[in-house]
Protein backbone atom coordinates (compact mmCIF):
# COMPACT_ATOMS: atom_id res chain seq x y z
CA UNK A 1 0.00 0.00 0.00
CA UNK A 2 1.41 3.37 -1.06
CA UNK A 3 1.81 6.04 1.60
CA UNK A 4 -0.22 9.22 1.38
CA UNK A 5 1.46 11.87 -0.74
CA UNK A 6 2.68 14.98 1.05
CA UNK A 7 1.74 17.09 -1.97
CA UNK A 8 -1.72 18.41 -2.74
CA UNK A 9 -4.00 16.42 -5.02
CA UNK A 10 -5.54 19.69 -6.23
CA UNK A 11 -3.12 20.11 -9.11
CA UNK A 12 -4.52 18.57 -12.29
CA UNK A 13 -2.80 19.26 -15.63
CA UNK A 14 -3.85 22.34 -17.56
CA UNK A 15 -6.62 21.73 -20.11
CA UNK A 16 -4.33 21.67 -23.15
CA UNK A 17 -2.15 19.06 -21.48
CA UNK A 18 -5.19 16.98 -20.61
CA UNK A 19 -5.90 16.85 -24.34
CA UNK A 20 -2.29 15.95 -25.13
CA UNK A 21 -2.25 13.14 -22.55
CA UNK A 22 -5.59 11.80 -23.75
CA UNK A 23 -4.31 11.94 -27.33
CA UNK A 24 -1.21 9.94 -26.41
CA UNK A 25 -3.30 7.33 -24.61
CA UNK A 26 -5.52 6.96 -27.68
CA UNK A 27 -3.05 7.29 -30.56
CA UNK A 28 0.04 5.85 -28.88
CA UNK A 29 2.32 8.73 -29.88
CA UNK A 30 2.92 12.23 -28.61
CA UNK A 31 1.31 15.10 -30.46
CA UNK A 32 3.85 16.80 -32.71
CA UNK A 33 5.59 13.63 -33.85
CA UNK A 34 5.66 12.79 -37.56
CA UNK A 35 2.21 11.92 -38.86
CA UNK A 36 0.26 13.87 -36.22
CA UNK A 37 -1.77 17.05 -36.67
CA UNK A 38 -1.19 19.56 -33.81
CA UNK A 39 -4.39 21.55 -34.20
CA UNK A 40 -4.76 21.73 -30.41
CA UNK A 41 -1.43 23.36 -29.66
CA UNK A 42 -0.54 27.00 -29.17
CA UNK A 43 2.85 27.42 -30.75
CA UNK A 44 3.97 28.99 -34.03
CA UNK A 45 6.25 27.65 -36.70
CA UNK A 46 9.79 27.73 -35.35
CA UNK A 47 11.39 27.86 -38.79
CA UNK A 48 12.12 30.95 -40.87
CA UNK A 49 9.01 32.48 -42.44
CA UNK A 50 8.99 33.66 -46.02
CA UNK A 51 10.41 37.18 -45.97
CA UNK A 52 11.20 36.89 -42.29
CA UNK A 53 14.55 36.94 -40.52
CA UNK A 54 16.55 33.76 -39.88
CA UNK A 55 16.46 32.36 -36.36
CA UNK A 56 19.78 32.64 -34.51
CA UNK A 57 21.65 29.34 -34.37
CA UNK A 58 23.98 30.14 -31.44
CA UNK A 59 24.92 32.66 -28.78
CA UNK A 60 28.29 33.33 -27.18
CA UNK A 61 28.53 32.38 -23.51
CA UNK A 62 31.35 33.81 -21.39
CA UNK A 63 32.53 32.92 -17.89
CA UNK A 64 30.31 35.72 -16.54
CA UNK A 65 27.24 34.04 -17.99
CA UNK A 66 27.90 31.08 -15.73
CA UNK A 67 27.39 33.26 -12.65
CA UNK A 68 24.04 33.35 -10.93
CA UNK A 69 21.66 35.53 -12.99
CA UNK A 70 20.30 38.78 -11.59
CA UNK A 71 16.88 38.40 -9.99
CA UNK A 72 15.16 40.91 -12.28
CA UNK A 73 16.83 39.89 -15.53
CA UNK A 74 20.00 40.40 -17.55
CA UNK A 75 20.72 44.14 -18.01
CA UNK A 76 21.16 43.68 -21.77
CA UNK A 77 17.79 41.98 -22.11
CA UNK A 78 15.94 44.50 -19.95
CA UNK A 79 17.42 47.28 -22.10
CA UNK A 80 16.45 45.44 -25.31
CA UNK A 81 12.87 44.90 -24.13
CA UNK A 82 12.48 48.54 -23.10
CA UNK A 83 13.90 49.66 -26.45
CA UNK A 84 11.52 47.28 -28.24
CA UNK A 85 8.45 48.98 -26.74
CA UNK A 86 9.83 52.52 -26.92
CA UNK A 87 10.93 52.16 -30.53
CA UNK A 88 7.76 50.62 -31.90
CA UNK A 89 5.03 52.06 -29.66
CA UNK A 90 6.48 55.46 -28.71
CA UNK A 91 6.51 54.69 -24.98
CA UNK A 92 9.17 55.85 -22.54
CA UNK A 93 9.66 52.88 -20.23
CA UNK A 94 12.99 52.22 -18.51
CA UNK A 95 14.78 48.89 -17.99
CA UNK A 96 13.65 49.20 -14.35
CA UNK A 97 10.06 48.70 -15.61
CA UNK A 98 10.97 45.24 -16.97
CA UNK A 99 10.93 41.97 -15.01
CA UNK A 100 12.20 38.87 -16.84
CA UNK A 101 10.69 35.42 -16.28
CA UNK A 102 11.19 31.92 -17.66
CA UNK A 103 8.28 32.34 -20.08
CA UNK A 104 5.06 34.33 -19.96
CA UNK A 105 3.04 32.19 -17.57
CA UNK A 106 5.48 32.35 -14.60
CA UNK A 107 5.17 36.13 -14.79
CA UNK A 108 1.37 35.96 -14.79
CA UNK A 109 1.50 33.46 -11.92
CA UNK A 110 3.74 35.76 -9.86
CA UNK A 111 1.50 38.79 -10.39
CA UNK A 112 -1.57 36.90 -9.21
CA UNK A 113 0.27 35.23 -6.33
CA UNK A 114 1.10 38.63 -4.85
CA UNK A 115 -2.22 40.39 -5.41
CA UNK A 116 -3.59 41.98 -2.27
CA UNK A 117 -6.77 40.39 -0.96
CA UNK A 118 -8.97 43.38 -1.75
CA UNK A 119 -8.21 43.03 -5.49
CA UNK A 120 -10.79 41.17 -7.56
CA UNK A 121 -9.93 39.81 -11.00
CA UNK A 122 -12.33 40.08 -13.93
CA UNK A 123 -11.83 37.66 -16.79
CA UNK A 124 -13.72 36.79 -19.95
CA UNK A 125 -15.75 33.59 -19.94
CA UNK A 126 -13.65 32.11 -22.77
CA UNK A 127 -9.92 32.61 -22.20
CA UNK A 128 -6.61 30.70 -22.18
CA UNK A 129 -7.05 27.53 -20.05
CA UNK A 130 -3.98 28.17 -17.86
CA UNK A 131 -5.57 31.29 -16.35
CA UNK A 132 -8.08 29.07 -14.56
CA UNK A 133 -5.34 26.88 -13.10
CA UNK A 134 -3.25 29.88 -12.07
CA UNK A 135 -6.17 31.71 -10.44
CA UNK A 136 -7.18 28.54 -8.59
CA UNK A 137 -3.70 27.75 -7.29
CA UNK A 138 -3.07 31.36 -6.20
CA UNK A 139 -6.52 31.52 -4.55
CA UNK A 140 -7.39 34.57 -6.62
CA UNK A 141 -10.86 36.07 -6.31
CA UNK A 142 -12.41 36.39 -9.77
CA UNK A 143 -15.65 36.98 -11.61
CA UNK A 144 -16.40 36.06 -15.20
CA UNK A 145 -17.39 38.57 -17.89
CA UNK A 146 -19.88 36.99 -20.35
CA UNK A 147 -18.51 35.89 -23.74
CA UNK A 148 -21.44 34.96 -25.97
CA UNK A 149 -22.54 34.86 -29.56
CA UNK A 150 -24.73 37.86 -28.78
CA UNK A 151 -21.80 40.06 -27.73
CA UNK A 152 -19.54 38.56 -30.38
CA UNK A 153 -17.13 37.25 -27.72
CA UNK A 154 -16.03 40.86 -27.40
CA UNK A 155 -17.78 42.62 -24.50
CA UNK A 156 -17.24 46.36 -24.02
CA UNK A 157 -14.37 47.56 -21.88
CA UNK A 158 -16.84 48.80 -19.28
CA UNK A 159 -17.96 45.21 -18.55
CA UNK A 160 -14.58 44.51 -16.97
CA UNK A 161 -14.94 47.44 -14.55
CA UNK A 162 -18.60 47.01 -13.56
CA UNK A 163 -18.74 47.72 -9.84
CA UNK A 164 -22.30 46.52 -9.25
CA UNK A 165 -22.50 44.96 -5.77
CA UNK A 166 -18.97 46.02 -4.77
CA UNK A 167 -17.92 48.34 -1.98
CA UNK A 168 -15.31 51.07 -2.38
CA UNK A 169 -12.58 48.90 -0.83
CA UNK A 170 -12.60 46.39 -3.70
CA UNK A 171 -10.15 47.11 -6.50
CA UNK A 172 -10.45 45.58 -9.97
CA UNK A 173 -7.82 43.89 -12.14
CA UNK A 174 -9.09 42.52 -15.48
CA UNK A 175 -7.05 39.80 -17.17
CA UNK A 176 -7.37 40.07 -20.94
CA UNK A 177 -5.40 38.25 -23.61
CA UNK A 178 -5.01 40.67 -26.51
CA UNK A 179 -5.22 39.43 -29.23
CA UNK A 180 -7.46 36.94 -27.54
CA UNK A 181 -6.77 33.28 -26.94
CA UNK A 182 -8.90 31.33 -27.96
CA UNK A 183 -11.12 33.80 -29.83
CA UNK A 184 -8.66 36.01 -31.73
CA UNK A 185 -10.65 39.13 -30.84
CA UNK A 186 -8.40 42.17 -30.48
CA UNK A 187 -8.67 45.54 -28.78
CA UNK A 188 -6.77 48.12 -30.78
CA UNK A 189 -6.81 51.83 -31.54
CA UNK A 190 -9.43 53.89 -29.72
CA UNK A 191 -10.88 50.84 -27.96
CA UNK A 192 -7.50 49.87 -26.51
CA UNK A 193 -6.82 53.49 -25.54
CA UNK A 194 -10.13 53.57 -23.65
CA UNK A 195 -9.26 50.29 -21.89
CA UNK A 196 -5.91 51.60 -20.70
CA UNK A 197 -7.49 54.87 -19.57
CA UNK A 198 -9.92 52.85 -17.43
CA UNK A 199 -7.04 50.74 -16.09
CA UNK A 200 -5.14 53.82 -14.91
CA UNK A 201 -8.06 55.13 -12.86
CA UNK A 202 -7.80 54.92 -9.02
CA UNK A 203 -8.74 51.46 -7.74
CA UNK A 204 -8.26 49.93 -11.18
CA UNK A 205 -5.49 48.02 -12.92
CA UNK A 206 -5.09 45.49 -15.71
CA UNK A 207 -3.06 42.43 -16.61
CA UNK A 208 -2.89 42.55 -20.39
CA UNK A 209 -1.41 39.38 -21.85
CA UNK A 210 0.17 40.41 -25.15
CA UNK A 211 1.70 37.08 -26.17
CA UNK A 212 0.11 37.47 -29.63
CA UNK A 213 1.20 41.11 -30.01
CA UNK A 214 2.47 40.70 -33.59
CA UNK A 215 -0.42 38.57 -34.88
CA UNK A 216 -2.64 41.40 -36.04
CA UNK A 217 -3.08 43.55 -39.14
CA UNK A 218 -1.40 46.43 -37.28
CA UNK A 219 1.75 44.25 -37.12
CA UNK A 220 1.90 45.00 -33.42
CA UNK A 221 -0.70 45.91 -30.81
CA UNK A 222 0.23 46.86 -27.24
CA UNK A 223 -1.43 48.79 -24.46
CA UNK A 224 1.90 50.46 -23.66
CA UNK A 225 1.19 52.89 -26.50
CA UNK A 226 -1.57 54.50 -24.41
CA UNK A 227 -0.18 54.29 -20.85
CA UNK A 228 0.17 57.81 -19.44
CA UNK A 229 2.08 57.10 -16.21
CA UNK A 230 3.27 53.53 -15.83
CA UNK A 231 5.03 54.19 -12.52
CA UNK A 232 1.83 55.52 -10.95
CA UNK A 233 -0.38 52.66 -12.15
CA UNK A 234 -1.20 49.00 -11.68
CA UNK A 235 -0.89 48.23 -15.38
CA UNK A 236 0.88 44.92 -16.03
CA UNK A 237 1.77 43.92 -19.60
CA UNK A 238 2.91 40.34 -20.24
CA UNK A 239 5.09 39.59 -23.25
CA UNK A 240 7.32 36.75 -24.41
CA UNK A 241 9.57 35.39 -27.15
CA UNK A 242 7.12 32.51 -27.57
CA UNK A 243 4.85 33.59 -30.41
CA UNK A 244 5.90 36.43 -32.72
CA UNK A 245 9.59 35.81 -32.13
CA UNK A 246 8.95 32.08 -32.79
CA UNK A 247 10.99 30.70 -29.90
CA UNK A 248 8.81 29.01 -27.25
CA UNK A 249 11.63 26.65 -26.32
CA UNK A 250 13.97 29.28 -24.88
CA UNK A 251 11.36 30.08 -22.16
CA UNK A 252 11.80 33.85 -22.00
CA UNK A 253 8.95 36.15 -21.03
CA UNK A 254 8.54 39.40 -19.14
CA UNK A 255 6.21 41.67 -17.23
CA UNK A 256 6.17 45.42 -17.88
CA UNK A 257 4.97 47.31 -14.79
CA UNK A 258 5.73 50.16 -12.41
CA UNK A 259 9.11 50.21 -10.73
CA UNK A 260 7.44 49.46 -7.39
CA UNK A 261 5.63 46.40 -8.75
CA UNK A 262 8.78 45.21 -10.54
CA UNK A 263 10.63 45.48 -7.21
CA UNK A 264 8.08 43.15 -5.62
CA UNK A 265 8.41 40.67 -8.47
CA UNK A 266 12.20 40.77 -8.31
CA UNK A 267 12.09 40.16 -4.56
CA UNK A 268 10.01 37.06 -5.29
CA UNK A 269 12.59 35.98 -7.86
CA UNK A 270 15.38 36.32 -5.30
CA UNK A 271 13.99 33.38 -3.33
CA UNK A 272 11.33 31.75 -5.50
CA UNK A 273 12.94 31.67 -8.93
CA UNK A 274 16.62 32.58 -8.69
CA UNK A 275 16.62 34.44 -11.97
CA UNK A 276 16.47 33.08 -15.52
CA UNK A 277 19.07 31.25 -17.65
CA UNK A 278 21.69 33.67 -19.00
CA UNK A 279 22.13 31.83 -22.34
CA UNK A 280 18.38 31.99 -22.95
CA UNK A 281 18.32 35.69 -22.10
CA UNK A 282 21.24 36.37 -24.44
CA UNK A 283 19.43 34.48 -27.20
CA UNK A 284 16.41 36.72 -26.59
CA UNK A 285 18.64 39.81 -26.97
CA UNK A 286 19.53 38.55 -30.45
CA UNK A 287 15.86 38.02 -31.28
CA UNK A 288 14.99 41.58 -30.25
CA UNK A 289 17.51 43.30 -32.52
CA UNK A 290 15.36 46.12 -34.02
CA UNK A 291 15.93 45.48 -37.72
CA UNK A 292 15.29 41.81 -37.15
CA UNK A 293 12.00 42.51 -35.33
CA UNK A 294 10.90 44.82 -38.15
CA UNK A 295 11.25 41.94 -40.61
CA UNK A 296 9.52 39.55 -38.22
CA UNK A 297 6.49 41.83 -37.81
CA UNK A 298 5.95 41.96 -41.56
CA UNK A 299 6.42 38.23 -42.10
CA UNK A 300 4.29 37.14 -39.13
CA UNK A 301 1.31 39.27 -40.16
CA UNK A 302 1.57 38.21 -43.80
CA UNK A 303 1.93 34.47 -43.17
CA UNK A 304 -0.53 33.99 -40.34
CA UNK A 305 -3.04 36.44 -41.80
CA UNK A 306 -3.08 34.32 -44.95
CA UNK A 307 -3.54 31.15 -42.91
CA UNK A 308 -6.36 32.69 -40.85
CA UNK A 309 -8.26 33.74 -43.96
CA UNK A 310 -8.09 30.47 -45.88
CA UNK A 311 -8.77 28.17 -42.93
CA UNK A 312 -11.71 30.39 -41.96
CA UNK A 313 -13.17 30.12 -45.47
CA UNK A 314 -12.76 26.33 -45.44
CA UNK A 315 -14.49 26.01 -42.07
CA UNK A 316 -17.42 28.13 -43.24
CA UNK A 317 -17.77 25.88 -46.27
CA UNK A 318 -18.04 22.90 -43.88
CA UNK A 319 -20.96 24.53 -42.09
CA UNK A 320 -19.06 25.51 -38.94
CA UNK A 321 -19.80 28.74 -37.15
CA UNK A 322 -16.70 30.92 -37.39
CA UNK A 323 -16.55 33.50 -34.58
CA UNK A 324 -12.88 34.42 -34.81
CA UNK A 325 -11.53 37.93 -34.44
CA UNK A 326 -8.71 39.44 -36.49
CA UNK A 327 -5.74 38.45 -34.34
CA UNK A 328 -3.76 35.45 -33.07
CA UNK A 329 -3.36 32.13 -34.85
CA UNK A 330 -6.51 30.32 -33.75
CA UNK A 331 -10.02 29.89 -35.06
CA UNK A 332 -12.87 29.95 -32.54
CA UNK A 333 -15.48 27.64 -33.99
CA UNK A 334 -18.94 26.24 -33.27
CA UNK A 335 -20.01 22.80 -34.37
CA UNK A 336 -23.32 22.50 -36.26
CA UNK A 337 -26.34 20.56 -35.02
CA UNK A 338 -25.33 20.84 -31.35
CA UNK A 339 -22.53 18.32 -31.86
CA UNK A 340 -20.16 17.72 -28.96
CA UNK A 341 -16.53 18.89 -29.30
CA UNK A 342 -15.37 16.19 -26.88
CA UNK A 343 -16.77 13.45 -29.07
CA UNK A 344 -15.31 15.11 -32.17
CA UNK A 345 -11.92 15.13 -30.47
CA UNK A 346 -12.08 11.43 -29.61
CA UNK A 347 -12.77 10.72 -33.26
CA UNK A 348 -9.91 12.96 -34.38
CA UNK A 349 -7.52 11.13 -32.02
CA UNK A 350 -7.89 7.99 -34.13
CA UNK A 351 -6.43 9.92 -37.08
CA UNK A 352 -3.55 11.51 -35.20
CA UNK A 353 -5.29 14.87 -34.80
CA UNK A 354 -6.75 16.92 -31.96
CA UNK A 355 -8.42 20.25 -31.28
CA UNK A 356 -8.82 22.13 -27.98
CA UNK A 357 -12.33 21.72 -26.64
CA UNK A 358 -14.16 24.91 -25.76
CA UNK A 359 -14.99 23.62 -22.29
CA UNK A 360 -11.27 23.79 -21.43
CA UNK A 361 -11.39 27.54 -22.13
CA UNK A 362 -14.39 28.09 -19.84
CA UNK A 363 -13.30 30.33 -16.94
CA UNK A 364 -16.58 29.64 -15.12
CA UNK A 365 -16.15 25.87 -14.92
CA UNK A 366 -15.05 24.26 -11.66
CA UNK A 367 -11.32 23.62 -11.55
CA UNK A 368 -11.97 20.09 -10.33
CA UNK A 369 -14.10 18.15 -12.80
CA UNK A 370 -17.77 18.29 -11.84
CA UNK A 371 -20.07 16.08 -13.96
CA UNK A 372 -23.04 18.22 -12.93
CA UNK A 373 -21.60 21.33 -14.57
CA UNK A 374 -22.65 21.93 -18.18
CA UNK A 375 -20.39 24.36 -20.00
CA UNK A 376 -21.92 26.74 -22.55
CA UNK A 377 -18.99 25.83 -24.82
CA UNK A 378 -19.52 22.10 -25.25
CA UNK A 379 -20.11 22.59 -29.00
CA UNK A 380 -17.20 25.02 -29.37
CA UNK A 381 -13.52 24.44 -30.00
CA UNK A 382 -10.24 26.16 -30.79
CA UNK A 383 -8.36 25.19 -33.93
CA UNK A 384 -4.69 26.22 -34.06
CA UNK A 385 -3.09 26.93 -37.41
CA UNK A 386 0.03 28.28 -35.67
CA UNK A 387 2.34 25.29 -36.22
CA UNK A 388 0.93 24.26 -39.60
CA UNK A 389 2.99 24.49 -42.78
CA UNK A 390 1.25 26.14 -45.74
CA UNK A 391 1.57 22.97 -47.81
CA UNK A 392 -0.50 20.89 -45.35
CA UNK A 393 -3.61 23.05 -45.82
CA UNK A 394 -5.40 20.77 -48.29
CA UNK A 395 -4.74 17.60 -46.31
CA UNK A 396 -5.67 19.29 -43.00
CA UNK A 397 -8.98 20.49 -44.38
CA UNK A 398 -9.72 17.14 -46.02
CA UNK A 399 -9.03 15.16 -42.83
CA UNK A 400 -11.03 17.48 -40.61
CA UNK A 401 -13.96 17.56 -43.04
CA UNK A 402 -14.02 13.78 -43.37
CA UNK A 403 -14.11 13.19 -39.60
CA UNK A 404 -16.77 15.86 -39.12
CA UNK A 405 -18.99 14.37 -41.82
CA UNK A 406 -18.61 10.87 -40.37
CA UNK A 407 -19.66 12.21 -36.98
CA UNK A 408 -22.67 14.02 -38.42
CA UNK A 409 -23.70 10.91 -40.36
CA UNK A 410 -23.47 8.75 -37.23
CA UNK A 411 -25.62 11.21 -35.29
CA UNK A 412 -28.21 11.29 -38.06
CA UNK A 413 -28.29 7.49 -38.12
CA UNK A 414 -28.45 7.20 -34.33
CA UNK A 415 -25.04 5.54 -34.12
CA UNK A 416 -23.20 8.23 -32.09
CA UNK A 417 -22.94 7.87 -28.35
Amino acid sequence: MQRDSFLSDNCPPMGIYETLYAFHDSFGQFMGTTGTHPWSQGFPLTTQLEGGPPLPSRVEVTFEDRFYPKAWGHPRLREAIAAHYNGFYGSSIAPENVMVFAGGRPGIYAVLAYLKRHVEVRIGNAEWPAYLDIMTQTETSWRVVPFTEENGFHPPNSAYYDRTGLNHKTHLLPIISNPGNPTGHTRAGAELEELIDMAEQPGHGILLDEAYEMFHASKGVSGIRYVKDLDDSNVFLAGACTKGLQCPGIRIGWIIASRKNVETLSNYSSFGMGGVSHPSQLYAVELLEPSRVALAREAVERHFGMQRERYGAAFRDMGLGVFTGDGGFYHWLKLPDDLDAGELNRRLFRHGAAILEGTDCDMARPHAKDPAYVSPYRSWFRFSFGPLLPETFESDVALFGRVLEEYRADVAAGRAG
